[in-house]
């Protein structure tokens, strides 16, 4: 059956191959198995179906049926869909909360959600894809990664517009520190852009793509229009939790 590239792929480079999906295995493969399979025992559709290891060592996952935004001229989520985003969201995390795979943490955080990780289906998402950096966290640290990525947070958006739709995300969920969250995206676009400058640095090839694709400049320039309005994006307003 014909092998087809899926779009993406900095690390993975997936492809589609009939109703399933094949990628490199993920550095902690046996964690993502894990998760995978627990969201199955639980009923959770919110994520791929783990199904095995094909002849040439890559994983095979079910594939999810959908749209997936990819690119810069992909347009913002409205706001019953950025709503939806951070119900699926608490979904897993609720799941996650108390399970091994948490160990210490409070839940398994997705680590990467973004509109380009997600399955949308008549403009609503469906399913969160890409769980190879998934691992135990804080719930903010999710919360934070959809506010900095489906918000957007950065120079192209207007300030009042992000501050409504950050406390779409943060109602939606059930998240009551708006301060700690903007602070969480921060730390999120700090913590990328550094880590894409080291990896770059140590030849890592995917990190030397994002480099020289312009994505450091572009998540600094992110952190600073974050960092000079999160009083703004962190106040809560009169009525609210």
């Amino acid at each position: 059956m014909a092998e087809v590239s899926l779009p993406g792929g900095f690390v993975g480079g997936a492809v589609r191959v009939g109703a399933t999906v094949r990628k490199a295995p993920p550095a902690d493969a046996d964690f993502v198995r894990g998760l995978l399979e627990l969201f199955a025992e639980r009923g959770w559709a919110g994520a791929p179906r783990f199904l095995g290891v094909d002849d040439q060592g890559r994983q095979v996952l079910s594939f999810v049926a959908g749209e997936v935004p990819w690119g810069d001229a992909a347009p913002p989520v409205d706001e019953d869909a950025l709503a939806a985003v951070a119900v699926l969201v608490r979904e897993f995390h609720d799941l996650t909360a108390g399970s091994a795979l948490a160990g210490d943490q409070e839940v398994v955080c997705h680590h990467d959600l973004s509109p380009k990780n997600t399955v949308f289906r008549g403009g609503r998402p469906v399913a969160f894809i890409d769980w190879d950096i998934a691992g135990p966290g804080s719930r903010v640290q999710d919360v934070a990664h959809v506010c900095w990525q489906f918000v957007p947070l950065g120079p192209a958006v207007a300030v009042g517009d992000a501050a409504r739709r950050v406390r779409v995300v943060a109602d939606a969920y059930g998240w009551g520190d708006l301060p700690l969250l903007v602070q969480t995206v921060l730390w999120w676009q700090d913590r990328c852009w550094r880590g894409i400058e080291s990896g770059a640095a140590a030849g890592v090839p995917a990190m030397l793509r994002l480099r020289d694709a312009g994505v450091v400049e572009a998540v600094r320039a992110a952190y600073a229009w974050t960092a000079a309005h999160a009083a703004e994006l962190g106040k809560v307003l009169p009525g609210q939790r």
